[in-house]
């Protein structure tokens, strides 16, 4: 008998400038590497985004023409992502939240994304992100009312690694500060570390 295979939903942003001066979006190395250990893993991954349809790549995440390239597939998947909300309903082994400005912009309100981390945390799935994905668990609240984030180790994009790209000013709040204020444990490295 056959084990199905573990089910990995990854949640992209869909939010594509800063400003009108700052294009933004999904920062690829951080969605096309863990997509590719997942489904070398054997794990079923499905792709979705707020708005679902196209997700948005953030450019500079494009200047690194060699791995550009050798991400080509993972580019174009993530042509057709699934609308989250449709997915709410569906049950996953884990969810990945990968990064890029965007999130910053469209996770932290987005009802259906708090209540999909909140129902596949609590029944004991994977719940992981990187860079500014951890914007999707800032606001995220459990059945008793307390953050999720409240007292967990984690770390993220840092105040000091947004002000290193002068970005600080444009962000509608910064990560480092709001996960520690809803009581993170938030470990702090060296730039980008």
């Amino acid at each position: 008998m056959t084990t199905p295979a573990k089910k990995v939903l990854m949640v992209v942003t869909s939010h594509n400038e800063i400003d009108a001066d700052h294009p933004t979006g999904l920062w690829l190395e951080e969605f096309a590497v863990p997509w590719d250990i997942f489904r070398a893993a054997g794990f079923e991954v499905r792709i979705a985004s707020p708005l679902g349809g196209a997700a948005p790549l953030d450019p500079r995440s494009l200047e690194d023409n060699a791995n550009v390239r050798a991400w080509q597939q993972a580019e174009n998947i993530l042509q057709t992502t699934e609308e989250l909300r449709l997915l709410l309903t569906h049950r996953f082994d884990a969810v990945f939240l990968p990064g890029g400005h965007g999130t910053m912009f469209d996770f932290p309100e987005n009802d259906a994304l708090q209540r999909l981390i909140r129902s596949h945390f609590e029944a004991g799935s994977v719940v992981a992100a990187v860079c500014h994905g951890p914007a999707g668990l800032v606001h995220v609240d459990l059945k008793d009312g307390r953050p999720l984030v409240q007292g967990r180790r984690l770390t993220a994009f840092t105040d000091a690694e947004e002000k290193a790209v002068e970005l600080d000013g444009l962000m509608p709040f910064l990560l480092e500060t709001e996960l520690r204020a809803r009581g993170a444990d938030f470990v702090a490295g060296e730039l980008w570390g």
